[in-house]
């Protein structure tokens, strides 16, 4: 059953290592931590889940390259992704170097979840281009394809640029680990067909997934890519979830489905939670 988890807020106040073990022992297929490296206290931007406010939970976000090499560390099986990284918030040079040794480090466990923000002022701030993050999205990705790849690589675009430069290690994975596109705007499957390898959504339906399912499909095909290389894992369904809903899912073509627990103070009752949703979802 490939059903993950997604670290609930405040992401930093329960040891990853304990979690991630727990998971893996319980049978979740992986564990999924998110980011936002800060938020502005005064925003224009509405919040996409309200339309308004800010819960106060989303303050309290974790580092996710972190929090996933102690996840690392104390497992051998369960997958290590982020859901999502802000990829227009971090420098291609950089994130290249730590994608690489968390992939080497894991053999090969490391699923790369992106997505490009909701909050214009959090991503100006961390030097994104709001009004075309997408844009510059697929331009950081090429970048990190051709230092993942390449012995000598260089980049030369319109936000990125750097002559031949040495990067090692490479990943594990070849030629790269798997990059998963986050959110459900109108090209997102365009997007992923194009220079992906796999949908990320959230707050989706089944029927959804289906409609994703054969629209990547024929995508696919037009592009002259295999349509099984291009996957949809469905992210973040809520505590309650059901092994039917689970089912119906993987049913529409996901190939897992992450569930966000809800947040407990001690590991003691996060670890219980943990036990009831794998008696409920995995076992």
């Amino acid at each position: 059953m490939s059903v993950g988890i997604v670290v609930p807020l405040p992401a930093y106040t329960l040891d990853p290592a304990f979690i991630a073990k727990k998971a893996e022992e319980l049978g979740f297929e992986s564990i999924f931590y998110h980011e936002h490296p800060i938020l502005p206290v005064n925003s224009v931007s509405p919040f996409p889940a309200t339309g308004g406010e800010i819960p106060w939970t989303y303050r309290h976000f974790s580092d996710p390259y972190m929090s996933l090499a102690m996840a690392s560390a104390v497992t051998t099986k369960i997958k290590l992704a982020t859901g999502i990284t802000l990829i227009t918030e971090r420098n291609p040079l950089i994130l290249a170097k730590q994608i690489s040794v968390l992939d080497q480090h894991s053999n090969g466990r490391f699923i790369f979840g992106i997505g490009t923000g909701w909050n214009r002022e959090e991503t100006t701030m961390m030097g994104g281009d709001f009004d075309h993050r997408w844009t510059q999205a697929r331009e950081a990705v090429s970048a990190l394809k051709e230092l993942w790849t390449k012995d000598e690589a260089e980049f030369h675009g319109r936000y990125y640029d750097f002559p031949p430069v040495y990067c090692y290690p490479k990943p594990a994975q070849k030629p790269h680990p798997p990059i998963l596109l986050g959110g459900n705007a109108p090209n997102v499957l365009q997007r992923v067909a194009r220079w992906g390898d796999g949908w990320l959504p959230n707050r989706v339906t089944p029927g959804r997934v289906e409609e994703g399912r054969e629209i990547l499909d024929t995508l696919a095909a037009e592009r002259g890519r295999d349509p099984a290389s291009l996957s949809i894992s469905v992210f973040g369904q809520p505590p309650e979830t059901t092994r039917q809903q689970v089912d119906d899912f993987l049913n529409a073509g996901a190939i897992r489905v992450s569930v966000w627990p809800s947040h407990c103070e001690t590991e003691q009752e996060m670890g219980e939670q943990l036990e009831r949703m794998a008696d409920a979802l995995v076992r």
